[in-house]
């Protein structure tokens, strides 16, 4: 297994790409004020209809560079192949007890696609999984309990708990986005998917300014809490 890295947040997709179309502004922002933040792919998208799984390595490379990542770590499980199964989610545990994240970020629980459904339990049950200290790792690491999970969107919209102001760092976002070429930009040779045709970066961009608005922002990501969020009125 790879060697993972301390850090304050650590947000997971079914696929490299899954993060920076929901949640790069926030990574990017992060990373900025000095966080350390990471990716951790489930799969390799091997089954993707355009591109290769080389190349897509290459592009979360790159994506990862306009984010400034400590990493983008992939767990190399079955595309369409998330079942939950014990050694798939001992593998995500060692990955937040290697990581120690305060924050995780996951996909919402609703979306067209099953993987991302299936995403986002399987990191809510890892997340307990790590808690707990008589759960045995095959390195054994020390349990880590994190201090919240947020949801993020990928093809879906529903009412954010929470927006970030991500305004100073869009072009990073669009950046890490455009890293994967071979899946939003439709080349010769390649075939039609909902995320390379005309409106899907078009959505992602109004759905931003949507979020900004609501906050006075030029552009925002939203997230979905499954717990209440502390608040104070005044400071």
């Amino acid at each position: 297994m790879e060697e993972f890295h301390s850090v304050d947040l650590l947000a997971f997709g079914a696929h490299p790409d899954d993060v920076e179309i929901g949640a790069s502004g926030i990574l990017a922002k992060h990373s900025v004020a000095g966080k350390r933040v990471a990716i951790c792919s489930l799969t390799e998208a091997e089954l993707s209809s355009n591109g290769t799984v080389e190349l897509r390595r290459e592009e979360a490379k790159k994506a990862g560079e306009a984010l400034g990542l400590v990493g983008h770590y992939n767990l190399q499980l079955p595309d369409r192949g998330l079942t939950g199964s014990p050694e798939q989610l001992v593998k995500m545990v060692q990955v937040i007890r290697q990581c120690r994240p305060s924050v995780i970020l996951a996909p919402y629980f609703e979306d067209r696609h099953p993987d991302h459904v299936a995403c986002s339990k399987l990191v809510n049950e890892a997340i307990f999984n790590a808690g707990l200290k008589n759960y045995q790792t095959p390195d054994h690491e020390p349990h880590h309990r994190i201090k919240q999970l947020y949801y993020y969107f990928l093809n879906d919209i529903a009412k954010a708990d929470m927006i970030v102001d991500i305004s100073n760092v869009y072009e990073k976002k669009m950046d890490s986005i455009l890293a994967y070429r071979s899946q939003f930009r439709r080349e010769e040779g390649q075939v039609d998917t909902p995320i390379n045709g005309p409106t899907f970066l078009s959505m992602i961009q109004g759905r931003d300014q949507m979020w900004g608005q609501m906050i006075g922002a030029q552009y925002g990501e939203g997230l979905v809490s499954p717990r209440p969020i502390k608040q104070s009125l005044l400071v």
